[in-house]
């Protein structure tokens, strides 16, 4: 399903990254190199000491990245030879498929469960929100960059995603008509975190989001709202995303 907003109708020219041409690599050349990737992350999360210690991905989270095929998502000259290595991919329109190894860990943060409804900002490629869908009952998806929207939905449609819905929108407002929502994940940096995104947590749920300003440092937080709707802020560690835009 796709929701286009009136305010942030544009061209479509762009819209042809989405033509699907045919590829020389067989479905079992993806499959291994996914496979390899999957075993670079698990030693790369391994690995990496947050802010809060040492850092291990979910069984389940481990297998959504296993399962869901990213070369469906990165543009047909990409496709063979950089789909599955662990750095992120442009996508056009400035903007880029997130590196897999923090595909993963925000998903993993997020804390999310099969009857979970999860809204995320910033569907890009749809390829974070392919790896929810996994992990979800249904996830909510917002785009502000219109051809980038269309080419996630039909991607998504195309490969029998049925629980994931895009809007084309500003994701700073959320989607209020489906809250509250058991995780949010955004994939920009906003400076200050949106109030709206906050006041449409469910109580426990869990926001994962990067922080600060472009071109400086970044830090991944996770806020979770109490029982009490206290939210509880921590820091992970430093990255580095594209800025968080508004229509």
């Amino acid at each position: 399903m796709v929701i286009i907003d009136s305010m942030s109708r544009a061209s479509v020219t762009a819209i042809a990254l989405v033509l699907v041409v045919p590829t020389a690599y067989t479905q079992s050349n993806f499959d291994i190199q996914r496979a390899g990737m999957v075993e670079e992350i698990i030693r790369a999360v391994e690995q990496t000491s947050s802010y809060t210690g040492k850092l291990q991905l979910d069984n389940h989270v481990v297998e959504a990245m296993r399962t869901v095929p990213r070369h469906e998502f990165v543009p047909i000259e990409l496709r063979e030879i950089s789909s599955y290595l662990n750095r992120p991919l442009p996508i056009g329109n400035g903007q880029t498929i997130s590196q897999p190894y923090i595909v993963a860990l925000m998903s993993d943060l997020a804390n999310i469960s099969p009857d979970s409804i999860v809204l995320e900002i910033g569907t890009g490629s749809g390829y974070q929100a392919a790896v929810l869908a996994k992990l979800a009952k249904h996830v909510y998806t917002i785009e502000i960059i219109e051809p980038l929207g269309l080419y996630a939905s039909e991607t998504l449609d195309r490969l029998k995603y049925t629980n994931v819905s895009v809007k084309i929108g500003d994701g700073y407002l959320g989607w209020p008509e489906y809250a509250p929502f058991d995780a949010i994940i955004v994939t920009a940096a906003p400076e200050q975190i949106p109030e709206p995104l906050i006041q449409q947590l469910k109580l426990g749920g869990r926001l994962v989001i990067p922080v600060g300003p472009k071109d400086q440092a970044q830090s991944l937080q996770v806020l979770e709202k109490t029982s009490s709707g206290e939210i509880q802020r921590t820091d992970v560690l430093p990255v580095r995303f594209v800025p968080f835009t508004r229509k």
